[in-house]
């Protein structure tokens, strides 16, 4: 009786927990592609309480029909959510038609058996059919995504999720897994993973650039056009250099430069900027010609306004001083003569 209740209370948590992040992901200032990641997993949720009721407690038919109705929910919003995240496009009036399963499933749940039978497990494996092709084509489009894509990892691993979900109902249905509530305890592991990455990347300062409109292709080109100023042209040697500056050169807005380089180059502007800077540190400080320099002097060459921003940052970078770098190398190639 004990093993049951905490199998109860663990699906229970996972579903609440995935209701809490979905209102969390639908109340968010930016709603474009919030709210269709916030509905399919308002969709799972209902979904799978579905199944942790009719373990535990029993649910009329027409009410576990309604919630195996969402689970055709889940494949289009899934689908959309990617496009909108990598294409900028959004869940537009004419994308409804992928809901028309989902709302026939609604109106006809009265009628629709859920007893067990040959009708009722035809019209189930129609629903998981629905999600499988669904689920094969957020692959398919995955796969032709560029695999520098800041966001691909995330958008995967929610794919991933949704798909050992559709696995495990499967196995259910055939009757390879033999507890049904095994699917609601493995979604609450899914939900609290979940929830973990979302505060750990806060994958939602994502969202900053929700309403940009700049497809993959322009982003790489800027980018492009960006790492040649500082390759070719040593833009950050210049202690005043700012993100506004970088955009005029490049010919585009600011916003655009700082989005461009968070998305794909993992850093804020400061950071961007900084790698170039101790890069250069760290030819200077392996120079011997330069030995005998003030590490003062080296940070204004490298393009930093004062040593203290110059020791941070280099620090961070290496975690070294810019003093312990010099003397490592130093005494590494006394070693060598040794």
């Amino acid at each position: 009786m004990f093993a049951k209740e905490v199998m109860f209370l663990f699906s229970s948590l996972g579903v609440i927990q995935a209701l809490f992040v979905s209102f969390y992901l639908l109340t968010l200032k930016d709603r474009r592609t919030n709210i269709l990641l916030g509905l399919m997993l308002m969709g799972l949720a209902l979904r799978i309480g579905k199944s942790v009721l009719l373990v535990f407690l029993g649910v009329e038919p027409w009410l576990r029909n309604i919630a195996i109705a969402f689970m055709l929910t889940t494949g289009p919003l899934l689908l959309q959510y990617g496009k909108a995240l990598f294409e900028k496009r959004y869940f537009s009036a004419s994308k409804l038609v992928h809901m028309v399963p989902f709302a026939l499933f609604v109106l006809l749940s009265g009628v629709i058996p859920n007893d067990g039978g040959l009708a009722c497990k035809i019209f189930y494996a129609s629903v998981m059919l629905h999600l499988g092709v669904y689920v094969a084509l957020c692959w398919s489009y995955l796969l032709h995504l560029p695999v520098t894509t800041r966001l691909l990892p995330w958008y995967r691993n929610i794919v991933v999720g949704v798909s050992l979900i559709w696995f495990m109902y499967g196995g259910i249905f055939i009757g390879i897994v033999p507890y049904y509530v095994l699917v609601a305890i493995f979604f609450s592991l899914l939900i609290y993973i979940f929830s973990y990455l979302l505060l750990k990347r806060h994958v939602f300062s994502l969202e900053k650039y929700n309403s940009s409109s700049i497809d993959s292709v322009t982003a790489q080109q800027i980018l492009l056009r960006v790492k040649d100023l500082f390759e070719k042209e040593s833009v950050y040697l210049d202690s005043d250099l700012s993100l506004k500056d970088i955009a005029k050169r490049v010919g585009v807005n600011a916003r655009d430069v700082s989005q461009v380089i968070n998305e794909y180059e993992g850093k804020n502007f400061s950071e961007f900027v900084n790698q170039y800077r101790i890069a250069k540190a760290k030819v200077l400080l392996a120079d011997p010609d330069s030995n005998k320099e003030k590490i003062a002097s080296i940070a204004y060459d490298c393009g930093f306004g004062n040593v203290t921003s110059f020791n941070l940052a280099f620090k961070a970078a290496t975690q070294l001083t810019p003093t312990q770098y010099r003397e490592q190398l130093v005494a590494g190639r006394m070693t060598q003569v040794l």
